[in-house]
């Protein structure tokens, strides 16, 4: 009896499947609705599919050149995503509140142009060059009021300004860290290469294609997938002669090196140059002598890697392994040109600071007989304005400083009142220029190397000596090293200099916007697929291991000009403190009961922040530590299911 009611409760479930019965059509109506539900999630998978910015654009790429080329456009489309964060904290909580509850235009000598450059203000290359009105304005740190508060609503400025260049560094470490981790966990389990073959020939076919394109470009992808495949087992079985190998390999990092070190020479005497030029007065010079650093930096980045590349051919590593060879090698060329970069930006502040102090105060002092050094210190040059202002003031009394307090104060026109050197905004322009200069090489690289070339190829082939399609100067390929290595230390630029210029990561949104159009477009119009198409590994954890180093040097700088370096005492939002992170205890003493001063106090001490960053590290040992043993013992698990199955099958 019991067996029985279980079959009459089976069958009274499921006879509506039979065509019969009571529930026939309650069971066609499930039917349907199941089969409307498969079709609405499926329709909403790619619907969010196509939501994704530049998806389809990307999986074209990679059916056609490979997941190594389109790990560049996944890396940038990430990295359009954090400039897009970064681009609204600094518009949303510092330009935005400034621009319209700050006080306006030609209201403080900080946001007026002087009376000298007011002729030339508005010229093209005077504002293609950061001068004039756009040195004036909010692009630039020297703009901001050092007001506690702006507006109706009381806006703490200072406050805003200081921790949305902390949180926007901040949020980028997390933001790098916590991508790592989520790869690293993707990348667990190793590759599965039994069977790759068999595999791949008879399940790579997705049956519910029913686009012609979309066909093309699976077929393409499953014959890319193939070449990547063989190119694998093709590496794992060769066999080599070690010994010339390993003078080819040597010979090679020689050749390496010496590139290196005649980079960093090359941009050692630029610097020179630039300096004898800014003694003599870059008025007497043209273009190229005024922007000589910026481009000889741009040429280095652009043929030096195309040099690695000709002296990798020497080694004979997998591609994959040579992939990141070439990038070591230009990340090292990139890493010393941007720190030679900033020491020299550092002595051209200095001797800019030294000569327009000396300019002004010699306008000034006609009668007095202390002489200007041009080798003073900045403090004491600052002093030395200072002072030099206090005697402007007296000569507007006629040559006294007034006692009475109540005295009506003369009206000046703000274009007219001497003012000392603001060096952070000196930082900022040099760190716009130089962005907007690596744009615009990037760009002329694509249309001349690229889009040139391959017309040139296309069209003269049929009237040529040889082959130019298969021999000199054939299509281009690709350059993976190159364009990574320019995305990340561009975006180092970025993080280093968003604190003195909050306009950067806006300009930096546009560049990678319009980067992802024009080198899509080139890649698949003007590119050809590299020879040797290899399977890129399932992370970009290499390039974010990259990243991650570079913005921790990119940090470096801009920290210690925080914590150590007097802000300019006549812009900015910090002027008139010793320090920047001053700004803080001011809001703590202001703002909060006395007592969230003494636990921030407390918390802050150097003997409670020691013990936790080396319990941090600790922590992250013995995490990193267990990752590892669970990795192994997963591999170990597979290989042992694996010999199971095997044995199975013998039997």
């Amino acid at each position: 009896l019991h067996f029985f009611r279980e079959a009459q409760l089976f069958v009274e479930k499921f006879e509506g499947a039979l065509g019969k019965g009571k529930g026939k059509k309650f069971y066609a109506y499930k039917v349907m609705m199941t089969k409307k539900w498969m079709k609405f999630q499926r329709d909403f998978e790619n619907f969010k599919t196509a939501c994704i910015p530049w998806e389809m654009k990307i999986k074209e790429i990679e059916s056609h050149f490979g997941s190594s080329v389109a790990s560049y456009f996944i890396f940038l489309r990430w990295m359009y995503g954090i400039n897009m964060i970064l681009f609204g904290l600094t518009f949303g909580l510092v330009m935005v509140p400034e621009a319209l509850m700050g006080k306006p235009y030609g209201s403080l000598p900080r946001k007026t142009v002087p009376r000298a450059e007011e002729a030339t203000a508005m010229n093209f290359a005077t504002l293609w060059d950061f001068s004039g009105f756009a040195q004036y304005s909010v692009l630039f740190y020297g703009y901001y009021n050092n007001q506690r508060t702006i507006g109706w609503l009381k806006f703490r400025m200072p406050l805003s300004y200081f921790l949305v260049g902390v949180g926007t560094i901040g949020y980028s470490f997390m933001i790098v860290i916590r991508t790592m981790a989520r790869n690293a966990n993707e990348d667990g389990g190793g590759d599965d290469t039994s069977f790759n073959f068999s595999w791949k020939m008879f399940t790579s076919w997705d049956y519910l294609i029913g686009n012609p394109e979309t066909a093309d470009n699976k077929f393409a992808s499953i014959t890319t997938s193939f070449k990547e495949a063989i190119v694998e087992e093709q590496e794992s079985r060769k066999e080599e002669n070690i010994h010339l190998t390993r003078f080819l390999r040597v010979l090679a990092n020689f050749l390496a090196l010496c590139t290196l070190a005649g980079s960093g020479y090359l941009i050692f005497f630029v610097v020179r140059r630039s300096q004898k030029f800014a003694l003599e007065g870059l008025e007497n010079y043209g273009w190229w002598e005024r922007n000589e650093v910026n481009m000889v930096m741009s040429l280095l980045g652009m043929f030096c890697p195309t040099l690695f590349d000709v002296i990798s051919s020497l080694e004979n590593y997998h591609p994959r392994i040579a992939l990141r060879w070439q990038l070591g090698r230009i990340f090292a060329l990139f890493l010393g040109n941007l720190y030679t970069f900033i020491i020299a930006l550092m002595d051209e502040i200095n001797l800019k600071a030294s000569y327009l102090f000396l300019f002004t105060i010699f306008n000034t002092y006609l009668d007095k007989e202390e002489d200007f050094q041009p080798g003073t210190d900045m403090l004491e040059e600052e002093k030395i304005v200072k002072y030099n202002m206090s005697i402007w003031e007296a000569s507007l009394y006629n040559g006294t400083i007034p006692e009475n307090s109540t005295a009506p104060p003369i009206q000046v026109d703000p274009a007219d009142v001497p003012r000392g050197p603001c060096w952070e905004t000196m930082v900022g322009q040099e760190f716009v220029r130089l962005t907007v200069s690596d744009t615009m090489t990037t760009y002329i690289t694509i249309l001349i190397g690229d889009f040139l070339r391959a017309v040139f190829v296309r069209f003269f082939n049929y009237c040529w000596c040889w082959d130019l399609e298969y021999g000199f100067p054939s299509y281009s390929e690709f350059d993976i090293s190159g364009n990574v290595l320019g995305l990340i230390f561009n975006q180092g630029m970025i993080w280093m200099g968003s604190f003195y210029a909050p306009c950067l990561p806006a300009i930096n949104v546009f560049r990678l916007h319009t980067s992802m159009y024009l080198q899509c477009w080139a890649v698949m119009c003007c590119n050809v697929p590299q020879e040797r198409v290899f399977k890129a590994s399932r992370s970009n954890n290499f390039y974010m291991a990259m990243l991650l180093f570079i913005l921790f040097l990119s940090t470096l700088p801009a920290v210690y000009t925080i914590v150590s370096i007097p802000p300019s005492f006549d812009c900015g939002p910090f002027s008139g403190k010793t320090r920047m992170f001053e700004v803080i205890s001011e809001t703590l003493e202001h703002d909060f009961p006395s007592w969230f001063g003494k636990v921030f106090g407390y918390a802050s001490n150097p003997g409670l922040i020691l013990p936790f960053i080396l319990l941090m590290v600790l922590s992250i040992y013995y995490l990193n530590a267990t990752s590892k043993s669970y990795k192994e013992a997963n591999l170990e698990l597979k290989k042992k299911l694996q010999n199971v199955r095997s044995r199975e099958l013998l039997i």
